[in-house]
């Protein structure tokens, strides 16, 4: 069942960022009027800002991705009545 959900995963997965990437943006311009400091920019407007901005962005992306594939997997379950993936977590002796 993993081979059958890994293109649904990485469809899910490419959907989530470009879902996270548009709430990241507009979330960002209820912060600040200009744009979000980016790694690539050559001077950035202050340090303090770009890390802010990493860790919010890293934050929506998480969240959003966990969301989705978490949900790609209840649906597949319920489509296919095979969960894709570990049932429980792996347990430590």
């Amino acid at each position: 069942m993993n081979l059958l959900f890994r293109p649904v995963g990485i469809l899910s997965g490419l959907l989530a960022g470009l879902v996270a990437k548009k709430v990241f943006e507009k979330i960002w311009t209820m912060i600040d009027d200009e744009e979000a400091p980016n790694p690539e920019h050559r001077n950035l407007v202050s340090r303090p800002k770009f890390v802010i901005s990493l860790l919010l962005e890293g934050a929506i992306f998480t969240l959003v991705r966990g969301v989705v594939d978490h949900g790609t997997r209840l649906g597949f379950a319920k489509w296919t009545g095979s969960w894709p993936g570990e049932e429980y977590p792996k347990q430590e002796k």
